[in-house]
C-alpha cells in the first residue's frame, strides 16, 4: 500500500510540476509578447516617433529608440520607414538597410496590413519576442513606418528558471509529504483490519456471506446516512422484492417507506420482537443499532413473516369460511327442495310456485344489488356467502338497499379488507343469534361517498359495555366464552393500523350495538408501522 501510494502520488505530483512549468512558460512567453506588442504600439503613436519618420530624422529617431529601450527594459527598438528601411537601430551599420534581412516579408506585414501583432523569431540580436505596430500619419491617414520592439528569449529563460526552483522545490516537498502520509494511512489501515492479510479478509467476507444467505429470516443494515449496505436473499423473497434488484446504495426509505429503521439510527434503542406492517406484509421485526465506540454507525434489522402456524391459520379459516357457506347453501337447498317436492305431492302447485318465485326474487334481488353497488367481485362474493350464512342461522342479513361501494383504492388489499369485513359480519350474527335466537335482523351499510371507505355492521345483540369497547380488540379478549376466542378483531385493529383507518363501537338504543368502519382512500392518510 505504501508503494502503490507513494508511486500515485509520485506520478501525480511530477504530472502537476510539469503541466505547471509548462503552463508558467507558456503564460511568461504570452506576457512578454503582449508587453512587446503593447510598447511597439506606444512607440509608434508617439508624436516625437511620427515627425521623426516623416522627416527622416535619423538623429532623434536612434536617441528617442535609445532610451525608449532602456525605459522599457527591452532588447531592441527598431523603428523603419514605409519601405521597411530601418532608420534607428541598436547596431549602426544596420540602419538602413532593409528589415526583412531579419524577419523577412512577413516581419513587414504591419507595413502592408496595418496591423500589429505578436511574432518570435531570431535577428542579428538573437532571438526574441517581438511586438510590431505600424507608424501611421495622424493627418492622411497613411501608413508611414514600422516599429518593432523586441524582448529576448534569454529573458523569458532566467524568469522561468527562477520560477522553476520554487516550483519544483514546492513539488519535491509534497512527494515527500504524500509518502509520508501513505506511510500513515497503511499504518492506519492496517490498525483498523485487525493486521489482516488480503487474502484473509477474503476469506472471512466468503465466510459472512453464506452465513448471511444460510439465515432463514430477512437481513437488512443500513450506514449512518440510511443507505442500505447488507441484505440477503431471504429479505427480497420475504418483501415481495426482484431478486434481481440491486439494494445496496440505495436509501432504505426508497425501498421500505414504511421502515423505523432511522428512528432506531437516531435514539439508539433497540426494538425486538415488534408486529409490523412493510409492502402491505405483517412481519414480526428485530432491529439492533450497530455501534463503534460511542458512535451509532447504522442498524441491522431482521425479520420474517408472521408464524407460520398463524398464516396456515388463516387459510385454513378462510377454506372453512368457504365449506361453510357451501354448506349452508347445500342444506339450504335441501330443505328448500324438499319443501317444494312435499308441495307437489299433496298437489299444492300454486304454493309451490309461490316459494319458488319467493327464492328466487330474493336472491336475484339481493345479486343485482351487489351487481350495482358493490363491482368488486370478491367483496360480493363475501357478502353473499354471509347472506347466505345468516339464513342457515335463521337469520336476516339485510343490505341497505342505499349502499355502494364502487370507488375502492386498487392498492387496498381485497382478501384483507373481506377478512375485516365478515370478522365484524360473523360477530354481529353470533351476538345476534345468542341474544334474540332465530328472527334477528343483522344489518349493513356501505358508502364511498367523499374521501373515506365506511362500513356499519348493527346487530341486536346484548350490546357491549362501555368499558369493555377497547378491550375488545386487544389479542385474546372476547365477550364470548372460551380461549379460542378474541383474534378476530384484534385482526380487524391491526388492519385499520396499518392502512389508516378507525373504528368506533356505539350501543343501539334498546339492545344491539353498532361497528362503523373507515377507511381512508387516499395512501397519505395511512399510518404505517
Amino acid at each position: 500500500m505504501i508503494l502503490t501510494l507513494g508511486c500515485v502520488s509520485a506520478v501525480q505530483t511530477i504530472l502537476i510540476g510539469v503541466f505547471a512549468g509548462y503552463y508558467l512558460s507558456d503564460s511568461l512567453f504570452d506576457e512578454i509578447g503582449q508587453r512587446a506588442l503593447m510598447v511597439s504600439k506606444t512607440v509608434a503613436a508617439a508624436p516625437s516617433v511620427i515627425e521623426g519618420v516623416q522627416q527622416r530624422d535619423i538623429d532623434e529617431l536612434n536617441r528617442l529608440a535609445t532610451r525608449m529601450t532602456l525605459t522599457n527594459e527591452a532588447l531592441f527598438i527598431v523603428i523603419g520607414d514605409h519601405y521597411g528601411i530601418r532608420l534607428a537601430h541598436p547596431t549602426a551599420d544596420r540602419i538602413g538597410r532593409s528589415m526583412a534581412d531579419d524577419d523577412g516579408d512577413w516581419g513587414l506585414r504591419a507595413l502592408k496590413e496595418g496591423e500589429a501583432y505578436v511574432a518570435r523569431a531570431k535577428g542579428s540580436l538573437g532571438e526574441s519576442m517581438r511586438g510590431k505596430a505600424p507608424v501611421i500619419d495622424p493627418d492622411s491617414g497613411d501608413i508611414i513606418g514600422i516599429v518593432s520592439v523586441g524582448y529576448g528569449v534569454d529573458q523569458v529563460d532566467a524568469i522561468i528558471k527562477r520560477y522553476s526552483f520554487v516550483l519544483y522545490s514546492v513539488v519535491g516537498l509534497t512527494l515527500l509529504v504524500s509518502i509520508f502520509i501513505a506511510m500513515v494511512i497503511a499504518g492506519r489501515f492496517k490498525r483498523a483490519i485487525f493486521g489482516l492479510e488480503p487474502e484473509e479478509i477474503a476469506r472471512l467476507f466468503q465466510e459472512r456471506d453464506a452465513t448471511l444467505q444460510s439465515v432463514r429470516e430477512g437481513i437488512i443494515a443500513i450506514n449512518r446516512d440510511g443507505v442500505i449496505t447488507t441484505f440477503n436473499r431471504t429479505a427480497l423473497e420475504t418483501l415481495g422484492i426482484d431478486p434481481e434488484t440491486p439494494l445496496s446504495g440505495k436509501p432504505i426509505l426508497d425501498v421500505l417507506p414504511e421502515s423505523d429503521l432511522l428512528s432506531v439510527l437516531e435514539s439508539g434503542v433497540p426494538d425486538f420482537d415488534r408486529e409490523v406492517w412493510l409492502r402491505n406484509r405483517q412481519m414480526i421485526v428485530n432491529r439492533l443499532p450497530v455501534r463503534q465506540g460511542t458512535d451509532i454507525i447504522g442498524v441491522v434489522a431482521s425479520f420474517r413473516l408472521r408464524d407460520e402456524v398463524d398464516q396456515v391459520s388463516r387459510q385454513l379459516t378462510r377454506i372453512q369460511q368457504y365449506a361453510d357457506t357451501l354448506r349452508s347453501q347445500t342444506h339450504e337447498y335441501s330443505n328448500k327442495l324438499h319443501t317444494i317436492a312435499g308441495l307437489i305431492q299433496i298437489e299444492a302447485y300454486d304454493d309451490a310456485l309461490n316459494l319458488i318465485g319467493s327464492e328466487v326474487s330474493d336472491h336475484q334481488a339481493l345479486i343485482h344489488l351487489l351487481l350495482d353497488a358493490v363491482p368488486d367481485p370478491v367483496i360480493a362474493g363475501c357478502l353473499l356467502g354471509k347472506y347466505n350464512r345468516a339464513r342457515e342461522m335463521g337469520l336476516r342479513l339485510h343490505i341497505d338497499s342505499e349502499s355502494r361501494m364502487t370507488d375502492i383504492p386498487p392498492d387496498l388489499p381485497r382478501d384483507q379488507l373481506v377478512s375485516v369485513l365478515g370478522n365484524l359480519i360473523d360477530n354481529a350474527l353470533e351476538a345476534t343469534r345468542q341474544h334474540t335466537g332465530a328472527g334477528g335482523i343483522v344489518q349493513l351499510s356501505m358508502t364511498d361517498l367523499g374521501h373515506e371507505l365506511i362500513f356499519e355492521v348493527q346487530d341486536q345483540g346484548p350490546g357491549i359495555p362501555e368499558d369493555a369497547r377497547q378491550r375488545i380488540f386487544e389479542k385474546g379478549v372476547s365477550t364470548k366464552p372460551g380461549a379460542e376466542h378474541g383474534y378476530g378483531l384484534h385482526l380487524v385493529r391491526q388492519f385499520l393500523n396499518h392502512w389508516g383507518g378507525s373504528i368506533t363501537v356505539d350501543d343501539l338504543p334498546g339492545e344491539g350495538s353498532r361497528f362503523t368502519l373507515y377507511l381512508p382512500k387516499k395512501a397519505k392518510g395511512r399510518n404505517h408501522q
